[in-house]
């Protein structure tokens, strides 16, 4: 592998890297989406929420004054009532049930799988991207690209299913969250995807053969690269 193919291959690999980062701290938080009820009038309780793949944190507080559109718990008092609970995707039972009803808990743990199968393509994508920079083992890097393409794809199937998960959640008739806006874990899965898809497609070019120099050569005819 000659430098100038290695420099590529660092410089690409420092900027999936930053979407590895993203992604982590995309799976990692609870701040996909921030729900809010549609409030009518001041001086009453309000109870807000935002939550992730695996946490749902809610925030009761009582409102002095409503905003004109009547959109989140307007201006508030102290910090209120603040309660996290975790999402008991694999278990059966009352909690169960009300998560079944407030969060589609169906939507969540597909969300959650398809995000733990976007970190295991980006893992064997690291691993083959370390073992490509032995000159002898440069062939991993075009199934490191393909890694991180497919860590992207799911990525983003993750953040769609989120997406229908709030949709449906804000459409129910048995929920008390009628309005609602993404927040920036919702952003960083979003732009990890973006930075792993163009990381692995580059890595993929950078893998291609060596094109022909010269109008009469082919490919197979080209003089090999340097060692």
């Amino acid at each position: 592998m000659d430098e100038g193919k290695a420099g590529k291959i660092k410089f690409t690999f420092c900027m999936v890297a930053v979407g590895i980062i993203l992604m982590v701290v995309a799976v990692s938080t609870d701040h996909w989406a921030v729900l809010s009820p549609r409030l009518e009038k001041s001086n009453t309780s309000c109870e807000e929420a935002h939550f992730g793949l695996w946490k749902l944190c809610t925030k009761r507080s009582f409102v002095l004054t409503v905003g004109p559109d009547g959109k989140g718990c307007g201006s508030t008092d102290f910090l209120g009532e603040y309660n996290c609970t975790y999402f008991k995707h694999f278990t059966s039972g009352e909690n169960a049930e009300i998560f079944q009803i407030t969060t589609q808990k169906e939507y969540s743990i597909s969300a959650a799988a398809i995000a733990i199968i976007s970190i295991g393509f980006m893992v064997l994508g690291t691993i083959c991207v370390l073992l490509s920079f032995n000159k002898r083992l440069d062939y991993f890097l075009k199934p490191a690209g393909m890694f991180f393409i497919f860590s992207g794809l799911c990525i983003i199937i993750s953040v769609e299913v989120m997406r229908q998960s709030v949709k449906r959640m804000v459409d129910s008739e048995e929920t008390i969250w009628k309005q609602h806006h993404y927040s920036w874990s919702f952003a960083c899965a979003s732009s990890a995807f973006v930075i792993l898809f163009i990381g692995g497609i580059a890595l993929l070019l950078i893998s291609l053969p060596r094109m022909p120099q010269n109008p009469w050569e082919t490919c197979m005819d080209a003089p090999p690269e340097q060692q």
